[in-house]
C-alpha cells in the first residue's frame, strides 16, 4: 500500500448557508485555502460512479454496511487531461481512497466496456478494477457533479470542504461529455455539505470551530442522493 493510502477519519455535516458563512469566516483565520482552487477558492468535481445490476454499492450504503467500497472516475473543472480512477473504502467513520491516473482514451474505452487494455496495466488499481468489472459486472451508473471549497490545516492533516450545487444526470448511457445535462438532486439550494477529514487526531482549534455552531454530524452520500433518477 502506498504511504499516502491510509485510513482517515471522515465526518459529514449538512449545514445551512448562514452556518457556512459563519464557519468559513472562522476557518479562514486558522486554515489555508487549497492551492488547487481557482481565483474564487473553488473547483468543480465530476465523478462517474460504478455499480452492478443489483445496486450493490447503493444498497450497502442504504443498509449501513460498516465496511464497503465503491469505484468512480473523477475529473476536475471539465479537464479530461487529468482523470483519476478511484476506489473509496469506508469502514464506519474511517475512509481510505486509492487512486490511479488514466488517460482520456483509456477512460473512454472503459466506459464503452472495452476492458482488455486493463489486464496488463502498470497500475494495480486498474487491474483490480478490471477483475471486479468482469466478475461483479460493474457498470457506469450516474454522473455526480458539485462545487467544492476546500481548506487545509497541517497539524493532523486536516481537510475541511464545503460542497454545494450537487447535481445528477438522469441515466442516459453517455459519460465524459463536453456538455453535461444534469439536474438538481432535490436538496434545498440553501443546504451545503461540510466534510471534515483528518488522520489520527482532530486539533482542538478545529474542534472548537465546528462545535461552536451547534451542527450535528450525520450520514450523507452524494452517490445515493444522485441515484434518485435511476
Amino acid at each position: 500500500m502506498n504511504a499516502k493510502e491510509h485510513y482517515r477519519h471522515e465526518l459529514k455535516y449538512r449545514i445551512h448557508y448562514w452556518q457556512y458563512l459563519q464557519l468559513r469566516s472562522r476557518i479562514g483565520q486558522v486554515m489555508r485555502a487549497d492551492s488547487h482552487t481557482g481565483d474564487d477558492g473553488t473547483y468543480q468535481i465530476r465523478s462517474i460512479y460504478f455499480d452492478n445490476i443489483q445496486d450493490k454499492a447503493l444498497r450497502e450504503k442504504v443498509y449501513g454496511v460498516a465496511r464497503r467500497e465503491k469505484f468512480r472516475i473523477r475529473y476536475y473543472n471539465d479537464n479530461f487531461k487529468k482523470i483519476k480512477l478511484e476506489k473509496k473504502i469506508k469502514n464506519n467513520n474511517l475512509c481510505m481512497k486509492v487512486s490511479a491516473g488514466i488517460t482520456e482514451e483509456e477512460c473512454r474505452k472503459l466506459l464503452l466496456g472495452e476492458l482488455e487494455w486493463m489486464r496488463g496495466h502498470e497500475e494495480p488499481l486498474v487491474k483490480e478494477f478490471y477483475g471486479k468489472m468482469k466478475f461483479q459486472q460493474l457498470k457506469p451508473r450516474v454522473l455526480v457533479s458539485y462545487i467544492r471549497e476546500p481548506y487545509i490545516y497541517k497539524a493532523g492533516n486536516v481537510r475541511i470542504t464545503f460542497d454545494w450545487n450537487v447535481r445528477t444526470t438522469m441515466y442516459h448511457g453517455k459519460f465524459l461529455e463536453e456538455k453535461v445535462y444534469d439536474v438538481e438532486t432535490g436538496n434545498s439550494l440553501s443546504e451545503m455539505i461540510m466534510e471534515v477529514k483528518y488522520d489520527a487526531f482532530l486539533p482542538g482549534v478545529i474542534q472548537d470551530i465546528i462545535q461552536s455552531e451547534g451542527i450535528r454530524q450525520e450520514s450523507f452520500s452524494k452517490y445515493a442522493a444522485c441515484r434518485i433518477y435511476g
